[in-house]
């Protein structure tokens, strides 16, 4: 399982709470996805910027996409613009990837909020073990899960996170901070700020 699916999993989960916003989720999942290419070498991080690298076999269809996607012609992407452009709607790609891969293929909430699940999934994506609990596995997805509010990371589990990790989770928190401004914002009824991309 990536850490994209395995993020997807646990926002799909039982219990997630209503502060889950699926913009938030949308840049931590780009934020996943980006984890995942860099440990393939698909890219390499340096100095904030996303650089093409290998080209390797990728089974998993939504993350084959992201890795097609890769800007390859300099001065090339940065992090922050990576997870604007890629994170685009992407919550409701990873919820339809995980809804043709659930055994029942129950239909859950509404396409607006469509992590607000009445109950848990019963199967996990074909080729990964399912993370059924806050918490499960590397301390990047517990990371990316805080970032996006379905979970707690504890001091211990950040201080886990190689470079590369910690400077996608930091990208992550950052343009989740900006999204959630902008949301404040336009509730007050004023204009949203031109770095958002619409569709968050």
């Amino acid at each position: 399982m990536t850490t994209a699916q395995g993020l997807a999993v646990l926002a799909a989960a039982e219990g997630t709470g209503p502060r889950l916003e699926p913009g938030d989720l949308s840049l931590a999942l780009a934020g996943a996805e980006l984890v995942d290419l860099v440990g393939l070498r698909a890219v390499l991080l340096h100095a904030g910027r996303v650089l093409p690298a290998a080209s390797p076999r990728i089974k998993d269809a939504v993350l084959f996409e992201a890795a097609s996607g890769i800007v390859r012609e300099p001065p090339y992407e940065t992090v922050e613009q990576w997870l604007w452009r890629r994170g685009r709607d992407l919550a409701a790609r990873y919820w339809r990837a995980l809804q043709a891969a659930t055994a029942d293929g129950a239909p859950a909430g509404s396409s607006r909020h469509p992590f607000r699940r009445p109950r848990p999934l019963t199967a996990a994506p074909a080729g990964g073990r399912g993370i059924h609990r806050r918490g499960d596995g590397p301390p990047v997805l517990a990371a990316l899960a805080a970032a996006a509010r379905i979970a707690e990371a504890t001091d211990e589990t950040l201080a886990e996170l190689d470079p590369d990790e910690a400077a996608v989770v930091g990208a992550v928190h950052q343009a989740i901070t900006q999204l959630a401004a902008e949301r404040h914002r336009r509730s007050l009824g004023g204009a949203g700020f031109g770095t958002v991309p619409r569709g968050f």
